[in-house]
């Protein structure tokens, strides 16, 4: 595994990661009031197409980071809509 291929996937832990605590309060407290329904919405639809763009380039830090992402965040978004 290259530099590059390493400096992609420690950002890819930061970024992906960084949703941890907010799926963990959302799943938790079913509070999602605070949390903006669009911005979730086009949130997971950039992150799906991402992880479809990493999957035709065959890269390995954007297929992980974004399929891992996409669980939280769609967690997140599913929860908003829910408790709405």
């Amino acid at each position: 595994m290259n530099l590059l291929t390493v400096l992609g996937l420690v950002a890819a832990c930061c970024t992906t990661i960084s949703f941890l605590p907010q799926a963990i309060k959302a799943i938790r407290t079913k509070h999602t009031n605070d949390l903006s329904l669009g911005m979730y919405t086009l949130l997971t639809t950039g992150i799906i197409l991402w992880l479809i763009y990493g999957i035709f380039k065959n890269d390995l830090p954007i297929i992980l980071a974004n399929g891992i992402t996409l669980i939280f965040a769609g967690t997140i978004l599913i929860l908003k809509i829910k408790y709405k």
